[in-house]
């Protein structure tokens, strides 16, 4: 929901960061793993209840990121990168609950229905993508992307706001992750309901 609010912040500096990225030839796809790499180390950290290490890591992922997708923008946009982009964002947003079900065992029910509602809002997202491409449709809403992008409440910026919340008050989990599963079971069925009515033709 706020991702097309806060790109049009962020883009800017990131464009300009991936031009002098790609002068000196880093390849996003480059950055996508070592940000894959970076952000499941968010998973011990968690786990031993590192808190602010983990947020560290969580906040170097999504700048990593948001820096291959402005490289890819100065050099090629491939399928490949946009594949390896979207595999290695549920990787993380999913290894990053798993490391607060670590962290502690009262945790492990609230990550479980965290997870859920991600699978929710992946799934309705990606099958969007599928039938959007077969369509030939295509959105800028969110930027030059390789794959469509349907919008939802819940999105990038959503997910790195509740995580950061998660590491200043790790104690509130199990409240943020109900409301954030809520958010994601609300996505999905808004997802569910416009995606009828778009593929009705």
């Amino acid at each position: 929901m706020l991702d097309p609010f806060v790109r049009r912040v962020i883009d800017p500096p990131l464009d300009r960061a991936g031009a002098w990225l790609a002068q000196r030839r880093v390849g996003a796809n480059m950055l996508t793993a070592l940000g894959l790499v970076v952000g499941l180390l968010a998973l011990p950290l968690l786990a031993a209840q590192n808190y602010d290490a983990a947020l560290v890591a969580i906040l170097a992922n999504r700048l990593l990121d948001g820096l291959d997708g402005a490289v890819a923008r100065r050099t090629a946009l491939t399928d490949f990168g946009g594949y390896f982009d979207i595999v290695a964002d549920m990787v993380f947003y999913a290894v990053t609950v798993l490391g607060f079900a670590l962290a502690d065992p009262k945790n492990a029910v609230w990550a479980a229905l965290l997870l859920t509602g991600f699978m929710g809002t992946s799934t309705s997202f990606l099958a969007w993508a599928a039938v959007a491409a077969k369509r030939g449709e295509t959105t800028t809403t969110h930027g030059r992307k390789t794959i469509y992008y349907s919008t939802g409440i819940v999105e990038g910026t959503e997910t790195v706001l509740f995580y950061i919340a998660m590491c200043l008050w790790p104690d509130a989990f199990p409240w943020l992750a109900g409301v954030f599963a809520a958010l994601c079971l609300w996505t999905t069925l808004a997802r569910l309901l416009a995606a009828a009515d778009a593929f009705r033709a």
